[in-house]
């Protein structure tokens, strides 16, 4: 099969672009930047260097494709990259391209709780696109996901420079709302099963991870790898707002953005809407052990200079 990646050179796009390559496929992928995955430099992968929201480049890439996996998103808005850039533009220029391009298949990765009504665009721009997909007329899969991670991920490579830097944590809110947290090999997988074996069609489906706990928990397993004891208090949910804004603003990519202060804050354990269940053969198995925990993690040490924008802007 030729397949279509978007957002390829992202930490899931990695993964998955690695998978379908390795199984034979032909594999094209749209990406801002470059990326060092081994897998593009595989015979069988193209790279086509550009955005989602660039229409005419989509449309010539999607071009004798058989499926096309929409994995691009952000969760802390650049210029050139707002959710409704990204989120909304983009996915309606996915699903034109693979209507003018007859791609029968289109699947997307949306977030657990991503709904209407909340206020919070980063959510509704994800629901935005989901029913973009569902309403499209091509065949569709639609994961909503919960936290992922693995090497390369936000939640182990920022937690882990956050110990490193200083091993106290403040936790969102007065109550330790959960996470289930998957492993990335686990999403790939699914993803991947989802465009070439023409499996969960036309459904929307949760991606969940096998152990729930408490952010809390979870935070206490990261930093016991580590060799840290992380020392955590609760904070109201306003004060990790305003600290997530300062450091959307000091950084290029904050420990946290608010949009993921919003995730945090409601639990990421409930997908909202009407979800199934992925199958047994399907769902995802790794737990959050010490063993998948080291081996997502990135090269020891903390924060750098070189994470604040305004260096990154003088080089």
């Amino acid at each position: 099969m030729k397949i279509a990646v978007t957002g390829g050179t992202g930490f899931v796009g990695r993964h998955v672009v690695r998978l379908l390559a390795d199984e034979g496929h032909t594999v094209v992928v749209i990406a801002r930047g470059v990326d060092p995955n081994p897998a593009l430099s595989a015979g069988n992968v193209t790279w086509v260097r550009g955005s989602v929201t660039d229409r005419k480049l989509v449309d010539s890439t999607l071009s004798g494709c058989d499926a096309v996996a929409h994995l691009a998103g952000v969760n802390l808005e650049r210029p050139g990259q707002s959710f409704e850039a990204v989120h909304v533009r983009g996915t309606e220029n996915i699903v034109a391209a693979a209507q003018a391009n007859d791609v029968p298949k289109v699947v997307l990765l949306s977030f657990l709780r991503a709904r209407p009504g909340t206020s919070s665009p980063y959510h509704e721009s994800k629901w935005q696109a989901e029913q973009i997909v569902r309403n499209s007329g091509l065949d569709f899969t639609i994961f909503k996901s919960g936290v992922i991670y693995g090497r390369g991920d936000h939640m182990l490579d920022h937690l882990s420079k956050v110990l490193h830097s200083l091993p106290v944590f403040p936790l969102v809110g007065f109550t330790d709302r959960g996470v289930r947290p998957v492993a990335v090999a686990d999403a790939a997988w699914a993803i991947a099963a989802a465009l070439v074996g023409n499996r969960l069609s036309g459904q929307t489906v949760a991606l969940l991870g096998p152990d729930e706990m408490p952010l809390g928990e979870a935070v206490r397993r990261v930093a016991a790898v580590t060799g840290h004891r992380a020392r955590t208090f609760r904070a109201p949910v306003a004060f990790h707002r305003a600290h997530a804004f300062v450091l959307e603003k000091l950084m290029q990519i904050p420990p946290a953005s608010r949009a993921q202060v919003r995730m945090l804050s409601e639990g990421i354990v409930e997908p909202w809407g009407d979800v199934t269940q992925l199958p047994p053969e399907l769902a995802p198995v790794t737990s959050f052990t010490d063993e998948s925990i080291s081996a997502g993690l990135p090269p020891r040490g903390g924060f750098a200079r070189a994470d604040l924008t305004l260096c990154s802007t003088a080089r």
